[in-house]
């Protein structure tokens, strides 16, 4: 296997074009691997949504201690600066994009990604964050 192979196999979607899904992935690679209360995510966000930074904020914070609280294995998520994501960052992003327009689905994605039959308490946050983004205007996409 070629490093190119296993680079594409590690982190096999680029990042989305998208301020609000960049904004997103910036927040839960910086907490991932800095915590909860890593101040560059909050002032990535700050910047962004301005004096009404707080609620996406808290609420992503409340995701990523759901996801880690809920999951059965790790989550794999690539460095900050990283122009690729992980399947699993990936899927968390179509999560976030579906949560509100088709929660069937983004159950089903948010159950697997988790290794967990029924994930709709992580699913109300995550539904709760892209509402949260929306309302501030940088919605996340959906189907």
């Amino acid at each position: 296997m070629t490093s190119t192979t296993s680079l594409a196999a590690a982190l096999p979607a680029l990042q989305p074009d998208d301020p609000g899904a960049r904004l997103l992935l910036f927040g839960v690679r910086q907490m991932g691997a800095h915590g909860l209360y890593d101040a560059c995510a909050a002032q990535a966000f700050l910047m962004a949504f301005g004096r009404e930074f707080r609620r996406p904020l808290m609420l992503l914070r409340a995701l990523m201690s759901d996801m880690s609280s809920a999951a059965e294995g790790p989550i794999q998520i690539a460095p900050w600066c990283c122009p690729r994501m992980t399947g699993a960052e990936a899927t968390l992003l179509a999560v976030l994009g579906r949560a509100a327009g088709n929660p069937e689905t983004a159950h089903m994605l948010l159950a697997d990604l988790l290794g967990k039959r029924d994930a709709g308490g992580v699913l109300a946050t995550a539904h709760a964050l892209a509402g949260a983004f929306a309302d501030l205007g940088l919605p996340l996409g959906g189907d």
